[in-house]
């Protein structure tokens, strides 16, 4: 059959079993959503309140569904709108189509009205992107983009249109997508020299990394922490994987890991990294890292072997796969002392907090007591990132939603329409710092205006806590650009943008409000004030080893 370029574009949309997508139009793109409007009963477009909102609900639609979310925008500056989406969702190994359209062929490379060479501009920030202007290789680009986003290590592409491919006619055929394989790049050698490595350590420690989640081998990781009979942590992109209820987890491991996690990483012999990259926040000082162990790890992504840490073994391949061998291979193991000792150090180093006033925990600990720990959560970056981090526990994964490498302020908000699109049973809660909400609260109009029931709830300090608490540590308290004690109101925001609002002011009044948030049915924001001083801990110093990870206590005794 014979279709425009705008129509392949929507039937490519429905062939990959696209359902929603996130936009805005604009003059070059125009011809796609005119098609769009054809389709409207079977894809449902959100038209967000700026681009850069559109990228965040797309990328927090796949993280939370587990598919490959889309985002629309024009040619200029609504497609360089996007790049804070699309770098935040390259760093988080997010699968992301990103849709754009430029101006005609022949007006390209001649600074044409709103043209701008989005595939320059996102080069190092995708996995891959397109530029079509040819209407006959349009469909099979698409459909590319979509099997290289979801493949292997996922990742956001990039497709421009030209607009005169949009308006063009060709012959169009539908296909069925191919499955998604597995892919493996390890040897049975390797496998074999796992398992000896596995079975001669006394006192193992497993790292959880977001290629867990990313992997769905959440069952597998838990069978196999139990066939080793070791300790586990995770990182903030790994959250869920292991229950956090359950014993054998420590909690977080790296600059606002747990005291358990770092200091067990430290005195472990093997640390098992689990489709995790060693991050610098994870990892502070690399010459001290695990220095006492040999280290396990598996990942799809053979450039993340020995990038960061050296490795004594590493498989290549898709963690699910490899588990599922290793757990067939691994006989029942058994390190009670071990356990034992991270068990006192667990009973040593608890997370605690101020109880004597409204804190950021205490309102973390009661989202979860009242949703039942059976919600997804999306934040913002900064301390509250963290505190989200610690005191939820977290017993599935994609349940935490987070920028965790780029670490985008004002993700959060687009991140939980997404979510909510993605999963409509579950009670979507953005978490954000007041700057960060600051930085994109116009998608409160984007909730509203489609009635879309999510959460907001802000960590009101009145202050960018995050630097604030390095400027207090580091920096003399110099309070530097970093005071947000002004006139705004998030509450007449939040109401004159459609949405119901609640402020929050003491401990007690916490639960009712997030009762009644939930209650109603529609988007609601939650203004909660707290102290300006607050910190996070415990906390390990940018460079620094994990095992010198310090808390309020620490600090005390140092001073006196």
């Amino acid at each position: 059959m014979k279709l425009t370029g705008a129509e392949i574009v929507v039937e490519c949309l429905k062939e990959q079993g696209v359902d929603t997508v996130f936009g805005y139009p604009g003059g070059t793109i125009l011809n796609v959503y005119d098609a769009l409007y054809q389709h409207s009963n079977e894809i449902n477009h959100i038209l967000t309140s700026h681009e850069q909102g559109a990228a965040h609900a797309a990328d927090g639609y796949a993280r939370a569904t587990g598919k490959v979310g889309v985002c629309l925008a024009t040619s200029g500056p609504g497609a360089t709108n996007l790049v804070t989406g699309i770098a935040t969702a390259y760093m988080d190994s997010v699968p992301m189509v990103a849709i754009t359209c430029n101006v005609v062929l022949p007006s390209l490379g001649k600074d044409s009205f709103q043209e701008v060479d989005i595939a320059g501009v996102t080069l190092p920030i995708t996995k891959h992107n397109y530029i079509v202007k040819d209407i006959n290789i349009l469909a099979q680009t698409l459909r590319k983009a979509f099997a290289i986003a979801g493949s292997g290590r996922p990742g956001p592409v990039l497709v421009d249109i030209t607009k005169d491919v949009t308006s063009n006619s060709c012959d169009f055929e539908p296909e069925t997508p191919e499955a998604v394989k597995a892919c493996s790049g390890y040897t049975e050698e390797e496998l074999q020299a796992a398992l000896v490595l596995l079975k001669e350590s006394k006192k193992p420690y497993i790292y959880v990394g977001g290629g867990a989640v990313i992997s769905g081998a959440y069952q597998e990781v838990r069978d196999f922490a139990q066939r080793m009979d070791a300790p586990v942590c995770d990182t903030l992109m790994g959250k869920g994987v292991c229950d956090g209820h359950e014993a054998r987890y420590t909690g977080m491991i790296g600059m606002h890991g747990t005291k358990t996690s770092n200091f067990g990483v430290s005195e472990c012999d093997l640390l098992i990294a689990l489709g995790a990259r060693f991050s610098d926040r994870v990892v502070g000082n690399p010459n001290k890292f695990a220095e006492n162990a040999k280290v396990l790890h598996i990942d799809i992504d053979a450039a993340e072997i020995n990038k960061n840490i050296k490795t004594d073994v590493s498989l290549v391949g898709d963690l699910k796969e490899v588990l599922s061998r290793i757990n067939a291979q691994l006989e029942q193991q058994e390190h009670k002392e071990w356990m034992q000792h991270i068990t006192q150090l667990k009973e040593k180093y608890p997370l605690s907090y101020d109880e004597s006033a409204l804190s950021c925990p205490y309102i973390i600990e009661e989202i979860d007591r009242v949703t039942k720990g059976s919600a997804v959560i999306t934040t913002d970056v900064g301390q509250h990132q963290m505190w989200a981090a610690q005191y939820y526990k977290y017993s599935m994964p994609r349940t935490l939603l987070t920028s965790g490498g780029l670490g985008t302020m004002g993700y959060g908000l687009g991140a939980c329409i997404g979510a909510k699109m993605g999963q409509p049973d579950k009670i979507c809660i953005n978490i954000a710092g007041d700057g960060c909400f600051r930085m994109n609260m116009n998608e409160l109009a984007t909730a509203s205006r489609y009635n879309i029931p999510i959460i907001q709830v802000v960590i009101n300090n009145h202050v960018l806590g995050m630097v604030r608490q390095w400027q207090t540590l580091f920096y003399g308290k110099r309070y530097s650009q970093t005071v947000l004690n002004d006139g705004v109101d998030f509450c007449k925001v939040a109401e004159g943008l459609g949405c119901e609002a609640i402020r929050v002011t003491k401990k007690e009044e916490v639960a009712p409000a997030i009762e009644r948030a939930i209650a109603l049915k529609k988007p609601v924001l939650l203004d909660c004030i707290i102290p300006e001083d607050d910190k996070v801990f415990p906390m390990v110093p940018a460079g620094a080893p994990i095992s010198e990870a310090f808390d309020a206590e620490d600090l005390l005794k140092k001073e006196q």
